[in-house]
């Protein structure tokens, strides 16, 4: 009965986890990697402007987006700030205490109805430590976040707001028709009255 059970909550992927296919894509799994990962992770979600994770929550979970979008923040002096925004098929969690129990203030925000896998540090440490496949999957995951926090950072440091929104549209060109403009303009780090002015002005020009 208990097998019965645990195979159920894969009954609408296929009969296993998302994630072993996406890990899959990366690099081949051994069987018994597939296994713990069937095992461990599970579906969870989130209806729209709900929390994943705020700074109440012991951080436990990194989480892959199979439907929607979620973004990351934190609070200076009450004004949110948006620190990044990632849609289906990516990883997300808490960056300042990865894979420990320690406090952060960071929020993890679903902006649209979210479908995720919950990955629980327990198994990311078991992949690691038993599994030398994992290290390369996890070098290659790595590698694509470098690029993507090397683009964040880089609109940072853009001085022209005008700058800052044409990097957005090389860069991430899926959020501008997809995620309400607050958000982009607080990861822009800038006013919405600004991003609205701007936005409509490029759009006159195209």
């Amino acid at each position: 009965m208990a097998g019965a059970q645990e195979n159920s909550k894969w009954d609408s992927y296929n009969g296993a986890s998302p994630l072993i296919a996406l890990y899959n894509g990366f690099y081949p799994l051994t069987a018994e990697m597939e296994a713990l990962i069937d095992t461990l992770t599970f579906p969870v979600n989130f209806r729209k402007n709900r929390y994943i994770i705020s700074p109440i929550d012991r951080n436990r979970y990194l989480y892959l987006i199979l439907k929607g979008v979620v973004r990351g923040f934190y609070k200076d002096s009450g004004t949110e700030i948006t620190s990044w925004i990632c849609q289906e098929y990516e990883i997300v969690g808490t960056i300042r205490n990865l894979w420990t129990a320690e406090e952060s203030d960071e929020y993890l925000q679903a902006i649209e109805d979210v479908e995720l896998i919950a990955i629980p540090h327990e198994l990311t440490t078991m992949l690691y430590k038993n599994f030398a496949e994992a290290n390369i999957i996890g070098r290659k995951i790595m590698e694509l976040y470098y690029r993507g926090a090397y683009d964040r950072g880089f609109i940072c440091q853009i001085p022209s707001a005008t700058g800052r929104y044409k990097h957005l549209l090389q860069a991430f060109p899926w959020m501008i028709n997809r995620v309400p403009l607050r958000y982009i303009a607080s990861f822009l780090g800038l006013r919405l009255e600004t991003l609205s002015r701007i936005r409509s002005s490029e759009n006159k020009r195209t």
